[in-house]
C-alpha cells in the first residue's frame, strides 16, 4: 500500500500558552516563592526543623509538608495549600514593590 513504508507521523505541535496564562503562571510562581520563604522563616523562628514537626505544624503528613515547602516542581493546587499553611501559622505577607516583583520574576526564568 505504501511503496516506501508507512508514512512518518508528524511531530506533535508545540502548544503555546496565551500571554494571559503566562502572566497568571508567573504570578502564581511569585506567590509560591514568597509563601515558601515566609513559611520557612516562621518555622525556623519557632524552631520547627524536622519533617515530623513541619508536618504537624502545617497539619499534613510530613512528606507532603516537606515537599510543599521545599519542592521545585509546580503542582496544581500548591498556591492554595501554601496559603492554607501560611494561615495556619498566622504568617502575614507584606506587599512587594514593583521592582522586587520584576527581580524575582527575572530570577525565576
Amino acid at each position: 500500500m505504501f511503496p516506501n513504508g508507512p508514512p512518518v507521523p508528524s511531530p506533535p505541535e508545540t502548544l503555546k500558552i496565551s500571554a494571559e496564562e503566562r502572566h497568571r503562571r508567573q504570578a502564581d510562581r511569585l506567590k509560591i516563592i514568597r509563601l515558601r520563604m515566609a513559611i520557612r522563616r516562621e518555622l525556623n523562628v519557632r524552631g520547627v526543623t524536622t519533617p515530623a514537626a513541619i508536618g504537624e505544624a502545617l497539619g499534613m503528613p510530613p512528606t507532603e509538608a516537606t515537599k510543599l515547602i521545599t519542592g521545585w516542581v509546580w503542582r496544581e493546587g500548591d498556591v492554595a495549600r501554601l496559603e492554607a499553611a501560611a494561615a495556619r501559622l498566622k504568617v502575614q505577607m507584606q506587599p512587594m514593590a514593583e521592582a522586587e516583583v520584576r527581580d524575582l520574576l527575572r530570577n525565576c526564568n
